[in-house]
């Protein structure tokens, strides 16, 4: 009986079923071969060491030159939109913001957006703000500094 053959058809299976629980990322796929290319030299009557060898080299050979080309094709399209050039515009205090009570509105621009302040203070109606960060709906604001050239 070929135990090398076996030990590496159970690795084989092993990496399979990792692949198989992760089926998004590629993880051990590359193992998977290379366990296959040194299960075949074993039942050529191939020795361990090169077994051995030929899974390492087979394994990251793989790994080395498809992970980049498997990485680009699996990571998600993002779309830019246009909420993200709202970070760091100002706009004026609509309603007055008070994040306990969870009120307050903010005109950017045409647009009137649900708002909280970022350091927890109420901030009154009428206040020039800034926007620091975007959480679903909501806009996270605080004072901006207003410089007045007299």
């Amino acid at each position: 009986m070929n135990w090398a053959a076996i030990t590496w058809l159970a690795l084989l299976v092993v990496f399979l079923v990792a692949e198989a629980a992760c089926p998004v990322h590629l993880v051990s796929i590359w193992f998977a071969v290379g366990a296959l290319a040194a299960m075949i030299i074993s039942l050529l009557g191939g020795p361990v060491w090169l077994q051995t060898v030929l899974f390492v080299l087979v394994s990251g050979v793989l790994l080395a030159l498809l992970w980049p080309l498997v990485r680009k094709y699996m990571t998600p399209n993002l779309t830019a939109t246009n909420v993200d050039s709202v970070i760091g515009s100002t706009g004026l205090v609509t309603a007055a913001i008070d994040n306990v009570e969870a009120v307050g509105q903010v005109k950017l621009g045409a647009m009137v957006w649900t708002a909280r302040s970022t350091s927890g203070d109420p901030i009154p109606e009428g206040t020039c703000i800034r926007v620091d960060r975007i959480e679903g709906v909501k806009v996270f604001v605080s004072p901006a500094k207003v410089n007045a050239n007299v």
